[in-house]
């Protein structure tokens, strides 16, 4: 079974084809543009660059793989929560839908979170996970949260939120500590080399209770360490560290409630390796692979494909 995924996120337009035999996925992306010196992008202007980049890698994706496909999986909302709405993600959606009128396939809407899990499950090879209970993060620029997550006939599998941000996402925090520091948004990857070029590591204090945590202050901290004059290298690597243990205290809290579950961990913010490194040490964890911790369509696919054999 072939099937083709489509996502329209905050900040990435992507799509790609799951050949359910051959287990393979290829896709296509395009980071939407930032302008300089922005900590974000209006929804007018994410609906815009969605609708002219989504055809294009289409065409891409199309050209290199074979315009053969079973069925279309979408991503139609954020996350699995009554009122959960972007206007982004209706450029996938009807573009998924449009695909599937005039090709008679069958179409399956998730939730961008369902298919980052799903995307995770897939990278790092646990899909047999797929039908048991676990606990999955999701951390982002859009969402911090710890599910526990069980099997679902209807929607695969349903998620039950442990824990989630009081305030700004660890991937807002990260974002604005890099453009305070004069990086390119989205600034992950660019905070990440900045960190890893400090000798300086940190236990800072954080804020979690009850499994929620508060990073509003991380950026407090981070605006008081560059007015002192503190070196980029060593605002940045504070910054990773702050978000790593404030997920280390978010995770010790879902196992003391559900015990040794698996724990699954995707996200843009999941892929770096300072953060993944502090987690690992400590967990015995499941990491997407980076391509597939960020934004992505392959889930969706995914997902459609396990839909369609249901």
């Amino acid at each position: 079974m072939i099937t083709l995924g489509i996502d329209t996120s905050n900040y990435t337009t992507s799509c790609a084809l799951y050949n359910s035999e051959t287990d393979s996925v290829i896709q296509k992306r395009k980071l939407l543009p930032v302008k300089p010196g922005e900590k974000g992008i209006r929804q007018s202007d994410a609906v815009f660059h969605h609708t002219q980049a989504l055809h294009a890698l289409l065409g891409e994706l199309f050209e290199e793989a074979g315009t053969g496909f079973d069925a279309v999986g979408y991503s139609d909302r954020p996350r699995d929560a009554e009122g959960s709405y972007m206007p982004c993600f209706t450029v996938g959606v009807n573009t998924a839908l449009s695909i599937s009128a005039a090709t008679g396939k069958p179409s399956y809407g998730f939730s961008h979170q369902s298919g980052h899990i799903a995307a995770a499950l897939w990278s790092c090879g646990r899909m047999d996970l797929i039908d048991k209970e676990f606990i999955a993060f999701h951390v982002s620029g859009g969402t911090t949260e710890v599910l526990h997550i069980s099997p679902d006939s209807e929607r695969i599998f349903k998620a039950a939120i442990i824990g989630s941000t009081l305030d700004i996402n660890c991937g807002q925090a990260v974002d604005r500590a890099g453009v305070m520091l004069g990086l390119e948004f989205p600034c992950g990857a660019e905070l990440e080399k900045l960190a890893a070029e400090s000798e300086e590591t940190y236990n800072p204090k954080v804020c979690v209770n009850n499994g929620s945590c508060s990073l509003s202050g991380l950026e407090n901290l981070c605006d008081k360490m560059f007015s002192e004059g503190e070196c980029k290298e060593n605002i940045a690597r504070f910054c990773l560290d702050f978000i790593g243990k404030t997920l280390e205290k978010m995770t010790e809290y879902a196992v003391s409630l559900y015990g040794d579950l698996p724990l699954v961990y995707s996200g843009g913010v999941m892929s770096d390796a300072i953060i993944k490194e502090r987690i690992a040490g400590r967990f015995n964890a499941e990491f997407a692979l980076p391509d597939y911790s960020r934004d992505n369509a392959a889930g969706a696919a995914v997902l459609a494909c396990l839909k369609g054999k249901l």
